[in-house]
């Protein structure tokens, strides 16, 4: 049956990022089509609830507090799943994410600190996991990027350049790992989560959003987790290096921040 391929059984997933949000949503999505899932981020009481969501699906959740912006957090990670399971199927590398900020206004070190929080999270996970990897039928790693890693947005200089890096990381890491390993990205829209909930907070910057997105609504979590049980599973076997936008249909920007000229 076409639809079996959608299935992850007996699969071992690791997702960064996984206390809430689309890291959350991903963890869940995957447990419900039979995966097995190592969550990490730095909030125990997050971690906790979508363990106990992710068992009410009858799988089995690995819980790692970790300090997911150093390689030793994210070794810990993988030591932590292999100390479980003995296996990795698939990593997402969720965890990122850097505010808004006028180009003037961004130091040296901000600019850095998102490219490491963005892109060097995503290799140091990615790096760590591929030995296991290679040695598993179908594996599969998944990079969350961003829309704003395709369009210029005003005020986004270091989220933007951090994302496009990512998708370059995701399309470079492909070419290197195939046939072995498959490499995608997820480059999602405005979503509805708790960081974007710091812009939805103004009316007209909602609006805007909504206005502004071809479909007329702003994303979900469930719309990402959608696409990423897609590109984990058999039934995107050929498919590596490239990008999945689940963005409402955008061919431009969409947020409207109230950055002044200079």
């Amino acid at each position: 049956m076409l639809l079996d391929r959608f299935r992850l059984d007996k699969k071992i997933a690791v997702i960064t990022g996984a206390g809430k949000g689309i890291g959350a949503a991903i963890s869940l999505a995957f447990a419900e089509v039979g995966a097995d899932v190592v969550i990490a981020a730095r909030t125990p009481s997050d971690l906790e609830s979508v363990a106990r969501q992710v068992r009410a699906f009858g799988r089995r959740a690995v819980v790692v507090l970790a300090d997911l912006s150093t390689r030793a957090g994210m070794s810990a990670v993988v030591d932590a799943a292999i100390a479980e399971f003995g296996a990795i199927d698939i990593v997402v590398n969720n965890v990122g994410g850097t505010g808004p900020s006028p180009v003037m206004n961004v130091t040296e070190d901000g600019f850095r600190s998102a490219l490491d929080w963005n892109v060097t999270t995503a290799f140091n996970m990615s790096q760590l996991a591929i030995p296991h990897l290679l040695i598993r039928e179908g594996a599969s790693i998944i990079n969350i990027a961003s829309a704003a890693g395709r369009f210029a947005s005003r005020g986004f200089v270091a989220y933007s350049t951090a994302k496009a890096a990512m998708l370059q990381l995701t399309r470079t890491m492909a070419a290197d790992l195939c046939p072995k390993i498959r490499v995608n990205a997820i480059a999602p829209g405005a979503i509805q989560t708790a960081a974007l909930e710091t812009v939805l907070g103004n009316e007209a910057i909602r609006k805007a959003l909504t206005n502004g997105t071809p479909m007329k609504r702003i994303g979900t979590t469930d719309d990402v987790a959608l696409g990423a049980i897609y590109l984990a599973s058999s039934a995107a076997s050929y498919v590596t290096g490239k990008v999945l936008e689940i963005d409402g249909g955008l061919q431009t920007s969409n947020l409207p921040l109230p950055i002044p000229d200079l």
